[in-house]
């Protein structure tokens, strides 16, 4: 056998050619080498005396950047293993053979993912790009000096450590006799002598990259402030997510960073990704970064915090990976900037970053809340450098590259802060920090994060570890938070009621669902419907194609108990669920009372209809889903009608088949296929306001038979996030280099 084939998880595989000494990783999502590693594709090796890694030294790409809401191509760690932990760019390595890791892929894939890897190397690239974002010439060449300090002295192109192969139509060949070529979209044949196997990186509706590692559903109660430890290994530990914290104030959620498969972590803690009121955001290296479009996946964009310099190094990162203008990154997340070395008050949690050395623009956080006798505090440390890694950066010279003297000390006092909790990198090496440096710290309690392997004795004297959904409560909370987000959801709902009658629901109970708990069965009239408050909810259906998940701010079974009828759905919870309790009667009454029972219920009834559609289905809420049903138009047709339409809408068809645009350039849709969005990603096109809508040639298209297609505005659907990025995937996946001639956007 010349070839071996390893399916590692969905979506990822491993193709061998000792022969040819190709090893190929095909697929490249987030965390694929802790996969790799799991699996034990990866293993330590030894030659020469030398100690290092196996492993890929190819990536086949897939073809298409993002699959069913998540992204594809994500290869900076699979080539900084083959780099690094392999040794293929390390002096006098015996792995150093002037080979270089292979990338293979489309040309559009490839030019991203040089451009993503450049950027999560280096982060801004020049003084003037750091000025830009608006700091000082003096700062900015200080900076600058180290930056080109951890760089060796240059800013290097990534096309000088990495070969690209482009892979358009026709065989590939490379390597002693390998070939590739690609027979379908996504789908490839590679050929060795008589051998030869197929790679399909097509992912099938509904399914996911799944996450590498173990996780543990944890209950998590809401306090007045507290940190929640999701995760304190680092890119490499296939047993632990990558190091990362969870703040709760007041009630409110925060992530510090959004690590790879973050969406996991917040299952496991019982966190509807809804919840999330922003991250603070460190730094760009992936397994501090990969997991931001997984925060879009809501119907409000979340909050971003961070400093001018960090944000500009994210946004060109993010942008560069999605191919898309810098414009676009705050139509995805609502941007707060912090001001460096101050203190920022968001709504009374304060948090100070200060800049922290490393190869790309970084910020450790201190965070702070008043209390009773002074403040209570927390500072997250995440990828620091060590104090001998200063030290050996510290120069008199102000022209040499490193830092000054005065700087390298400022960093290690700010390191050194007593709080009253301490989360520390202790990775090691060039660009992470050591444990030894805070055996003398005065922190009331120091935990060490950010490594792949066991703590050594002088560390465990030195700080405590933090195991997944471990929770440190600095404040506790002597009020219940969630029934404050109970009476804002119903406020939102009911904006009109008085707010003493929505006293009349809250007077309920808040309840809590174990996880996989079927919380409403389908086929049985509810006797209470219940207001998801915290977690995640799966709603199946008959029609799996119509099954999808809910998150707080949604009401379960809601149309059922209105018309006293069995439900047509089961809902079901994921992690740990708690919701507020309305019987069905109570609530039925209440509708009646407030609200022209035909007016609510011929919209809710338009609303049911969104519901069922892949456009507004998973992370909808009802309010949200409210507002576009109240705006909705839909259109019913026979065969052979047709249909006009209007340039500012969005369409989708629910029913039937339509023929779109003209005999020379006519293609069909189908149920659940939409058309109208492609404006909001072209390059020339605006964001469309009420007072400058898009414009566009309307298309007409015809009936081929009975249809029903439901038209909401533009400008309503671009402003909900998860709604938004499902367009794009379809917008880039259709036009990508390798898709076959556009035919709709089908689902």
């Amino acid at each position: 056998m010349l070839i071996r084939k390893l399916v590692v998880a969905n979506g990822i595989y491993y193709v061998e050619i000792p022969a040819a000494g190709l090893y190929l990783l095909c697929g490249s999502p987030a965390d694929s080498v802790k996969h790799l590693l799991r699996r034990g594709i990866i293993q330590t090796t030894e030659l020469n005396g030398v100690s290092f890694e196996n492993g890929p030294n190819a990536i086949l790409l897939s073809d298409v950047m993002i699959q069913n809401g998540h992204l594809c191509n994500l290869a900076e760690f699979p080539v900084l293993q083959m780099l690094y932990r392999q040794g293929m760019l390390l002096p006098d390595h015996p792995n150093n053979t002037g080979r270089k890791p292979m990338l293979i892929g489309t040309p559009e894939q490839l030019a991203a993912q040089l451009r993503y890897i450049h950027r999560g190397n280096y982060g801004l690239v020049s003084a003037d790009e750091m000025m830009k974002a608006g700091i000082d010439e003096h700062e900015a060449d200080q900076l600058m000096r180290i930056k080109l300090k951890f760089a060796f002295g240059q800013i290097s192109q990534p096309d000088n450590f990495v070969e690209c192969l482009p892979l358009t139509t026709g065989p590939l060949e490379f390597g002693d006799g390998v070939s590739i070529e690609r027979v379908a979209s996504n789908v490839f044949e590679i050929r060795y002598g008589d051998e030869c196997v197929e790679i399909d990186l097509n992912l099938r509706k509904h399914e996911t990259y799944p996450c590498p590692y173990p996780l543990t559903h944890v209950a998590i109660d809401r306090h007045y402030f507290a940190v929640v430890h999701g995760g304190d290994g680092d890119g490499w530990d296939y047993n632990r997510p990558t190091m990362g914290s969870v703040i709760i104030h007041q009630g409110r959620v925060y992530l510090i960073d959004a690590g790879p498969n973050i969406h996991y972590s917040l299952d496991a803690l019982g966190i509807g990704k809804k919840e999330v009121a922003g991250v603070f955001h460190t730094h760009c290296h992936d397994d501090h970064f990969a997991g931001l479009t997984t925060l879009l996946q809501c119907d409000q964009p979340p909050q971003y915090f961070a400093t001018p310099l960090v944000r500009a190094s994210v946004t060109r990162k993010f942008c560069a990976l999605l191919s898309i203008p810098e414009c676009e990154f705050a139509k995805y997340f609502d941007i707060h900037d912090l001001e460096e070395g101050q203190w920022n008050d968001i709504m009374g949690l304060e948090v100070r970053p200060m800049m922290s050395p490393h190869p790309v623009e970084t910020t450790v956080f201190n965070f702070r809340v008043l209390w009773e006798g002074g403040y209570r505090t927390y500072t997250h440390l995440a990828d620091i450098a060590s104090f001998a890694v200063l030290d050996a950066m510290t120069h008199a010279d102000e022209s040499a590259l490193g830092l000054s003297a005065e700087r390298a000390k400022a960093v290690k006092d700010m390191y050194l802060e007593p709080v009253d909790l301490k989360k520390i990198d202790i990775g090691g090496g060039m660009i992470h920090g050591d444990a030894a440096d805070f055996a003398d710290d005065a922190s009331t309690r120091v935990l060490l994060a950010h490594t792949a392997r066991e703590l050594t004795d002088a560390e465990r004297r030195i700080g405590s570890g933090a195991p997944f959904g471990t929770l440190d409560v600095m404040i506790p909370g002597q009020q219940n938070f969630l029934l404050r987000d109970a009476s804002e959801f119903l406020k939102s709902y009911f904006p009109t009621v008085p707010a003493e009658r929505l006293h009349m629901l809250l007077n309920n109970q808040i309840v809590t669902f174990n996880p996989e708990t079927i919380i409403t069965p389908a086929g049985k009239v509810p006797r209470e419907i219940y207001l998801l408050l915290a977690g995640k909810v799966e709603m199946l259906t008959q029609d799996p194609r119509n099954s999808h998940f809910l998150f707080s701010g949604s009401l379960l079974a809601e149309s059922a108990a209105i018309h006293d009828r069995p439900s047509d759905e089961t809902f079901r919870s994921v992690g740990f669920v708690k919701a507020l309790r309305l019987p069905s009667d109570l609530y039925r009454n209440f509708v009646e009372r407030f609200f022209s029972s035909s007016e609510l219920l011929e919209v809710r009834k338009t609303e049911e209809r969104l519901r069922r559609t892949f456009l507004f289905s998973d992370a909808v809420t009802n309010t949200t889903l409210f507002s576009l049903a109240k705006h909705c138009t839909i259109t019913e047709l026979h065969a052979g009608e047709k249909f006009v339409g209007g340039s500012d809408q969005l369409h989708l068809i629910e029913k039937g088949r339509l023929a779109l645009g003209d005999k020379e350039a006519e293609w069909v849709l189908g149920e659940g296929e939409f058309w109208g969005a492609d404006m909001l990603f072209r390059p020339d096109s605006g964001k469309p306001t009420e007072q400058a809508p898009i414009t566009k040639p309307a298309i007409t298209a015809v009936a081929l038979d009975s249809c029903e297609i439901y038209s909401v505005p533009l400008t309503l659907v671009s402003r909900i996030p998860v709604v938004r990025w499902k367009l794009f995937e379809a917008f880039r996946n259709i036009h990508s280099y390798a898709a076959p001639r556009y035919r709709g956007t089908a689902r």
